[in-house]
């Protein structure tokens, strides 16, 4: 919360550039793994980048580091202000959500900033994807402020400030390979050390290489091939797309099942190759689940959804599928 109080008489207004240094990158890089995710941060307030003048335009955006510096990125050659937002580190569109990137915030940042002593026009221009946490009429009711959606993508601003006017093709959120191979890391970083302690447990006490193999399978499936292919996946929901990718990664280990262990009897290796297409999707589909705060495919309330609906079944059909393949092993 922004104390109202300490604002003083005159506007301060930071300077930044389109140029980034090697910290920039260096901070990128240890975002892209998820290190200290909540940490990568702007100071929040008015910046002025090039040589603005009163009648500039006025950007907003997020005080999360990749939000801040893709924007000014792309202003290189233009003059303007930028209005960073406190949104805890977060990203616009996440931001938008969890409403942190929100109406309130806005209102204040402008009153703080005293943002019309620094410009003679009011207008606020914002990035389409901060839509879903701003009431735009509330803004301009409260600060006189007239709230301006721009495009989807920051790329797309020079063209946009010619008109300012959007196509439909800067109002369309896509999703492409390059943006999907870029958050692998994000996630995958974080499942590494705990899947490789579960694979020797599994190893130790769980029959061996083959289950600690499928440890593996699930973690490279989920954090690496899902991304990958997530457009092809069959149906809509991101935890049957997990499941369905889970079902083709369990295949190999449930026919390995019959063939690794010669001498189980045919029920044994029945119960381990049915806990395989039981435990192995279920993990794959909880992983991927948590994907979707990822991307802009699916809503806040859709999540929610897709949660109460799946979560259950998945628990379920895992511990179904780690009871068949305990009982394989222990009773033979």
């Amino acid at each position: 919360m922004i104390n109202l109080a300490s604002i003083t008489t005159q506007p301060i207004i930071n300077r930044t550039t389109s140029q980034l240094s090697r910290g920039d990158h260096w901070d990128h890089f240890l975002a892209r793994l998820g290190y200290k995710r909540s940490e990568h941060r702007v100071k929040p307030g008015l910046y002025a980048i090039g040589n603005p003048t009163p009648s500039s335009p006025v950007f907003v955006t997020a005080n999360y580091t990749l939000s801040f510096d893709a924007l000014r990125l792309n202003l290189a050659g233009l003059d303007g202000y930028i209005l960073v937002l406190d949104t805890q580190g977060v990203n616009v569109w996440c931001a938008a959500g969890k409403k942190t990137f929100g109406t309130e915030e806005v209102v204040l940042r402008v009153i703080a900033t005293q943002l019309k002593q620094v410009v003679t026009h009011r207008v606020l221009i914002l990035p389409q994807l901060g839509a879903p946490g701003v009431a735009y009429q509330e803004v301009k009711k409260r600060t006189g402020f007239k709230v301006e959606y721009g495009p989807v993508r920051a790329a797309d601003l020079p063209e946009y400030l010619k008109t300012h006017q959007a196509t439909p093709s800067m109002r369309k959120v896509v999703f492409p390979l390059k943006d999907r191979l870029v958050l692998i890391p994000v996630d995958f970083v974080h499942l590494i050390l705990p899947g490789l302690l579960v694979a020797l447990v599994f190893y130790f006490f769980l029959g061996g290489l083959l289950p600690a193999l499928a440890v593996i399978a699930v973690l490279l499936s989920a954090g690496i091939l899902f991304p990958i292919l997530l457009p092809w996946l069959p149906t809509h929901n991101f935890s049957t797309k997990g499941f369905f990718l889970g079902l083709l990664t369990s295949i190999p280990f449930a026919l390995s099942a019959f063939f690794q262990h010669p001498d189980w009897t045919w029920y044994h290796r029945i119960g381990q190759a049915i806990g395989f297409l039981l435990a192995m999707p279920a993990v794959i589909a909880f992983i991927t689940l948590n994907f979707t705060g990822s991307t802009t495919f699916t809503s806040k309330t859709g999540v929610r959804r897709e949660m109460f609906a799946y979560l259950p079944a998945m628990a379920w059909i895992f511990v179904g599928g780690i009871i068949l393949n305990l009982a394989s092993v222990l009773i033979h």
